[in-house]
């Protein structure tokens, strides 16, 4: 095809030769552009993970070993496996970097939804009919006042 443009050369510009190779880079431009967004977003998912490690979370690093973490070290980027059988005379201890995580079942935290109350809020309390009315602050400190009272 590229021989066929350069033999040619006497013709003039001619488009419909063009127009699949234009047609060709843009499909493998879109290809990289999708590409390079699709490995940010594992990648930020990846992160997301690995920072909500906790002890307690059962993880499987990248050579195969699996276990559950009892200690993680922020400062440092690493964590302290425990692997074996429950009872302490089977079991050893490792100490691996966050990035040899292979598997985890830790969930990165979700934020609370934006505008709205978040669901560990206390509800709104409902006001009786008899505070609702326009009456002076004074009045409704002196019906809560009353209230408590009779309360007792």
């Amino acid at each position: 095809m590229l021989y066929n443009l350069l033999a040619e050369e006497g013709s003039g510009f001619n488009a419909g030769t063009i127009v699949p190779i234009v047609i060709i880079v843009v499909i493998l431009v879109a290809f990289f552009v999708w590409s390079f967004i699709s490995q940010k977003r594992k990648q930020k998912n990846f992160e997301e993970t690995v920072h909500s490690i906790r002890p307690g979370n059962k993880v499987t690093t990248i050579g195969g070993v699996m276990g559950e973490v009892v200690e993680v070290n922020t400062e440092e980027g690493t964590f302290v496996l425990r692997t074996g059988t429950s009872d302490e005379a089977n079991c050893s201890y490792m100490k691996f970097d966050m990035q040899a995580i292979y598997k985890t079942d830790a969930k990165p935290e979700e934020e609370p939804a934006k505008g709205g109350a978040a669901a560990s809020e206390e509800p709104f309390e409902e006001v009786p009919a008899a505070q609702a009315e326009d009456t002076p602050a004074e009045e409704k400190a002196e019906g809560d006042a009353a209230e408590k009272t009779e309360e007792k």
